[in-house]
């Protein structure tokens, strides 16, 4: 009879729970490795979490309609997604070359689907400096929209275009599962069509005109309405 493998739970185990608060504490390993610099990425995220427990709360008080279990997961996928993006503007620190990006530019013009899309990486690569600060105000930028809900119908596109060219570029990486990427795509694709910052989100307070003092007409509010 064939010997079944055999399973030892391993001695330490780690939880997403206690992974969190490390996070918020600036003690997980990628905040550790940037020395003093991981405080700013503590300060930076608190400011954003709690911009985002504010915006929820004004939803909450101002529209009754808000208050609703689809309303309350729709935020939560925002806000987890929104965790996802910061924790990658991480390893793009210190600016403005860090190894893991620099890593995994590389490998996105060695193991990309299309010839002509390693050119352009490679071009990317070559001019690396000036690539990386734009990645992380980018990554920046959809971590500050889904989790205050603004403009959040722009980010999802921006970010499933993001995540596609990831998905074209790391492709034939054997380390790397392509599906993981379709599945990024399809979560802010579905942010985008179903106007997720519309709920206990700012796209919600100016789509039904609740902030006192903002102008709702002109070209600036119809760029809005549209981004969000």
């Amino acid at each position: 009879m064939k010997e079944q493998p055999s399973f030892e739970a391993s001695a330490v185990h780690d939880n997403p729970i206690h992974t969190f608060f490390q996070f918020l504490t600036g003690s997980i390993p990628d905040q550790l490795s940037l020395g003093e610099l991981r405080w700013f990425t503590v300060a930076l995220y608190w400011a954003i979490l709690l911009g985002s427990l504010y915006v929820f709360a004004l939803n909450w008080r101002r529209d009754p309609s808000q208050r609703t279990i689809t309303h309350v997961s729709i935020y939560l996928m925002r806000v987890l997604a929104a965790g996802m993006w910061y924790l990658g503007t991480l390893w793009k620190l210190p600016l403005p070359v860090a190894a893991g990006f620099h890593y995994w530019l590389g490998a996105s013009v060695k193991y990309s689907s299309f010839s002509l899309h390693a050119d352009i990486m490679q071009v990317f690569f070559d001019h690396i400096a000036l690539v990386q600060p734009v990645i992380y105000l980018l990554e920046v930028f959809f971590t500050a929209s889904l989790m205050l809900g603004f403009m959040v119908r722009l980010s999802g596109i921006l970010a499933a275009l993001f995540t596609l060219n990831l998905l074209i570029g790391l492709y034939n990486d054997p380390t790397e599962w392509p599906w993981t990427y379709v599945g990024i795509i399809c979560t802010h694709g579905m942010f985008a069509a179903t106007h997720a910052g519309r709920s206990l989100g700012i796209d919600n307070l100016l789509a039904k005109r609740l902030i006192p003092g903002v102008r709702y007409d002109g070209r600036a509010a119809r760029a809005l309405a549209l981004a969000s």
